[in-house]
């Protein structure tokens, strides 16, 4: 049986994994009875909940060609936004080829370009498949030209840009090479995968050598290595140790169990060679980069470097008065257990331990990796105090200091382009593209560094009423821009602990919006709302009206009507506190408070940094 390596890399939500559901069930991976969860691949509940892929996954399918050979292809479905994109760099190194998904409507985006420029200086063959042709705003011809345009800005070689396109519909299971296709299967597609993506190049005749891309835990089974064999093969409990990729022996021991992947399950195999990409269980500190190799090899395989860190939020032990009463996990021992853990696995994030043992200084790729990592564990029982994000500053040759920029590619309806535009420019972002995009919309492209954008999505959503779209990718590191504005409003504080009363919000609904309904538990130094005005205003939100014996002129008390409190999901939060505020997040509660609670400690802090 021959086989192939292929991943499949798009922008979010143009549809890779949908298209993934449908080639298991035309080949059989599925039996015809079987129920089976749309998106299969999307096996987190953070990705079914969010539409997008966050963790890079093998699978595999056998498609039996027309001429009576079978094929396995192993299949990698790799995350669409940048923020993800350490999986999708190091995943690279295990296939042979690329399968371009892209939507026929929006063309290539941000994501598209960061991921193909990996996949083509790797020098892995692309198949073009122009997805959800059957849209009514579908411009096929159009994206395929921009698709190529592309590719040349990316210096593909010649036979890179001799790329075979097919135009299909995921969603409804077909594919062919005419953009008016209707109807149909994915025929086509598995034939291209096996006649333009090469078969493995590994070495079947040499030493076993294994590169390790990715790691998982296994309660029974303990680490568990996957990754490409490059050379020889390997038997079950057949020695073996890792190095280093600076050549190191990080450990010896045995395979104890070897693992192929057959659709969406993980089977035990006795045996592997050259060009499998298998699962090893067995070794106890190897990680992510390491060659597992026979003990006979002393040189180790050559890894993908990851694209450094930009971001940074500080993850601490929950002090706040409620601290304890909705999480289960609250010690900094497991914090760090926890996040040292997360970092094995996932070589985009760097932990780095605080001197005062109760904080972490955690970098990401960006907000939305980092956002997630929260979530996953507030949903696990933990409670933690988060800071606002901040971008990892450099020094280039000269000493001078550098941060990230990024490029944004913002799609707006035109009569909201100049609004974009000038609060662009107050975040010291430069516009380096502005197009029609068609139906009425015009596509903008920025030059911005990454500190200006903290923060902007939510006041980009509410400046297009809800149907600006916004795409970032990292795009370099250059010289510092200078003071930003940060966020122009002050915020309402609680000056005491209870309980908010419906009689005290009402009358502190003038002063700014709220963020806290009738009930809700408050403790001091608790940010209850947004002022109106630049300034921190302390209030009292627990106030009861006082009881008399005289009746209301009216003969009864006018009722109170409040405005719902404004709610922030965790991401609004993060994006919105300020220097010296925190977010609180519990399983049951996300809650925005000043860093020092005492608001004596407050003004000392505060006189300390204007000294400084």
């Amino acid at each position: 049986m021959t086989s192939r390596n292929v991943a499949i890399i798009a922008h979010v939500d143009h549809g890779k994994t949908t298209l993934v559901d449908q080639l298991f069930r035309q080949s059989g991976t599925f039996r015809d009875n079987q129920r089976v969860e749309e998106r299969a691949m999307d096996s987190n509940d953070l990705e079914k909940e969010r539409g997008i892929t966050i963790l890079a996954k093998c699978t595999s399918v056998e498609w039996p060609s027309a001429d009576g050979t079978t094929t396995h292809i192993n299949i990698v479905d790799t995350p669409g936004h940048a923020d993800f994109g350490g999986e999708v760099e190091r995943i690279l190194s295990m296939v042979d080829g690329v399968i371009l998904l892209v939507d026929a409507a929006e063309g290539p985006m941000p994501q598209t370009k960061f991921v193909t420029g990996k996949a083509l200086a790797l020098g892995l063959k692309p198949i073009v498949v122009v997805n959800k042709i059957d849209r009514p705003d579908a411009r096929a011809s159009e994206v395929l030209d921009e698709v190529f345009d592309l590719f040349v800005l990316l210096d593909a070689s010649d036979e890179q840009l001799d790329f075979p396109v097919l135009y299909a519909s995921g969603r409804n299971g077909y594919a062919g090479e005419t953009d008016d296709l209707r109807e149909g299967t994915l025929s086509p597609l598995f034939e291209t995968i096996v006649s333009h993506v090469p078969a493995p190049s590994a070495d079947p005749d040499g030493p076993f050598k294994f590169l390790v891309t990715l790691l998982d835990r296994d309660n029974f089974l303990g680490r568990i290595l996957t990754g490409l064999v490059f050379s020889g093969s390997i038997k079950t409990n057949a020695p073996i140790h890792a190095l280093s990729p600076d050549g190191k022996i990080v450990e010896t021991g045995r395979a104890s169990k070897l693992m192929a992947f057959r659709g969406l399950e993980r089977v035990p195999v006795e045996q592997a060679g050259a060009g499998d990409i298998i699962s090893i269980a067995g070794m106890t500190t190897a990680t992510v980069a390491d060659t597992i190799a026979d003990p006979s090899v002393s040189d180790p395989l050559h890894a993908q470097p990851i694209d450094p860190p930009t971001l940074s939020m500080r993850f601490a032990v929950n002090d706040s008065p409620m601290a304890g009463r909705e999480g289960t996990k609250v010690t900094s021992r497991m914090i760090r257990d926890r996040l040292f853990r997360e970092a094995e696995s996932n070589v985009a994030i760097k932990v780095t331990e605080a001197s005062d043992k109760d904080s972490f200084e955690v970098a990401g790729r960006g907000e939305l990796q980092l956002g997630v990592l929260i979530e996953m564990m507030r949903r696990e029982g933990f409670e933690l105090g988060i800071s606002r994000p901040r971008v990892l500053y450099r020094e280039d040759e000269d000493g001078k200091r550098t941060e990230p920029y990024e490029t944004v590619v913002i799609d707006v309806d035109d009569e909201y382009s100049g609004t974009v535009i000038d609060k662009m420019a107050l975040r010291k972002a430069e516009m380096t593209d502005m197009r029609p995009s068609g139906g009425g919309k015009t596509r903008i492209t920025f030059s911005a560094p990454s500190r200006g954008l903290i923060g902007y999505h939510g006041e980009f959503l509410s400046d297009t009423r809800g149907t600006g779209l916004m795409n970032r990718i990292f795009e370099r590191y250059g010289f510092y821009k200078g003071v930003i504005e940060g966020r122009k409003n002050g915020v309402l504080i609680s000056n005491g602990s209870g309980q908010a009363n419906a009689y005290a919000l009402g009358f502190l609904e003038e002063r700014g919006i709220l963020m806290v309904a009738p009930g809700d538990p408050l403790y001091e130094g608790m940010i209850i709302g947004e002022n109106a005005k630049t300034d921190d205003l302390e209030v009292n939100p627990m106030k009861a009206k006082q009881l008399t014996n005289f009746r209301a002129s009216g003969g009864k008390d006018d009722a109170i009507r409040l405005t719902p409190p404004k709610r922030l999901t965790l991401e609004q939060a993060l994006a919105y506190i300020d220097e010296d505020e925190l977010v609180e997040v519990t399983p049951a509660s996300i809650r925005l408070r000043k860093r020092f609670l005492d608001p004596h400690e407050r003004k000392r802090a505060s006189r300390a940094k204007i000294a400084a």
